[in-house]
């Protein structure tokens, strides 16, 4: 659980896997509020922001702080769930951060209202591909304004894998016997089988889609240097040469690259997986309004933008940001061209969980076999 809490607030586990792991042990990650307030200056921006760790900084919203002098207050969640649920509970806040792919399930819940977007000064600047993703637009009405967005792909040692192309079939290639490591989450493994033998609805396969999956899971599984849970696990061992290609997001080719490894982050043929967060405004938001779209504004300037990609590692909404960003650290993420990677790209949607048990109860039956 340590390895856990440290890889969650370092960012070298997905929000979506957190969130998997959590409900397998009947967990939502202990709710600390941890309401930061500091001095307020005038102008009184007495409103809440709810969001993940690591995201209440002050160089991720560097107008506010100008404007207001101090960060907007916080309230800290570690899974989007355990936030829905607090907030249908009652508990109050202004401006949260959700996933797209939990915009439904929080907009069925009532927790959330549409956003005016003239009130967005960037919001034209924001890539057009993040801008529409699936519930970000419902009913005419814009409820969700895209900031940070990253992907899950193979990483793979660029020594170890010479003529070999950019595919999800690296992780499941003969030549890379007890070389490759692949994520621990079921669902995961189950979508990328599939992912590899052409199927497209990979978050409601068939039980026939899921019987074809099957000998290529029982396959890789031989094939495994291990399944991994911590990502560091998975970049030491790449690092030592142990793993040749394995399942991971964009910070540990920058991890990796940074400790003069020779990797690559691939842009699979079959398409990259990808995920993009973002701010909505609460239903009720508290507080003052005009420090709401404030605080969007300052998050959504390049200036923040900058940051996040250079220290965080991941992908931002303007696309300004990416002009003005170290060259170096663009390239590093495989970023140079956001656009293509929206077309190409297979964003995570919800799982319904008579799929999620589907998947878990496969990935079982094959460990057990």
């Amino acid at each position: 659980m340590k390895d856990f809490v440290r890889d969650l607030k370092t960012g070298r586990i997905s929000r979506r896997e957190a969130n998997r792991k959590l409900a397998t042990l009947g967990l939502g990650l202990v709710t600390l509020p941890m309401i930061r307030k500091p001095a307020k200056a005038a102008g009184e921006n007495d409103i809440i922001y709810f969001t993940w760790e690591g995201y209440e900084i002050p160089e991720l919203q560097p107008a506010y702080v100008e404007k207001y002098g101090a960060t907007a207050p916080n309230a800290i969640f570690a899974s989007e769930e355990e936030a829905l649920q607090k907030l249908r509970a009652g508990f109050e806040a202004t401006v949260a951060h959700p996933c797209t792919y939990s915009l439904s399930r929080w907009r069925e819940a009532g927790v959330i209202q549409p956003l005016d977007t003239s009130r967005l000064v960037h919001y034209e600047d924001l890539f057009h591909g993040l801008r529409t993703l699936p519930g970000a637009q419902m009913d005419g009405k814009t409820w969700f304004v895209p900031f940070d967005w990253g992907n899950s792909s193979v990483i793979y040692r660029t020594d170890m894998t010479e003529g070999m192309e950019e595919s999800w079939g690296m992780l499941y290639d003969d030549r890379l016997a007890g070389k490759i490591g692949m994520s621990s989450d079921p669902e995961t493994v189950v979508e990328v089988a599939a992912l590899v033998l052409g199927h497209r609805n990979l978050f409601s396969l068939t039980d026939a889609q899921l019987a074809e999956v099957k000998p290529l899971m029982v396959k890789q599984k031989k094939l495994l240097r291990f399944y991994w849970d911590s990502q560091t696990t998975m970049e030491q061992a790449m690092a030592a040469g142990e793993v040749a290609a394995a399942y991971a997001w964009n910070s540990s080719y920058l991890n990796l690259k940074n400790q003069g490894i020779p990797v690559a982050f691939a842009n699979p043929k079959e398409g990259i997986f990808t995920w993009c967060c973002g701010l909505t405004l609460l239903n009720p938001a508290i507080g003052n309004l005009d420090a709401a779209y404030d605080l969007m504004n300052a998050m959504t300037a390049p200036e923040a933008g900058k940051y996040l990609i250079e220290a965080y590692s991941y992908g931002h909404s303007n696309k300004k940001s990416f002009e003005i960003s170290d060259p170096a650290a663009v390239d590093a993420l495989g970023m140079r061209n956001p656009e293509e990677l929206f077309t190409t790209g297979i964003f995570f949607e919800p799982l319904p969980n008579e799929y999620s048990v589907k998947y878990t109860e496969l990935f079982t039956e094959i460990q057990a076999g």
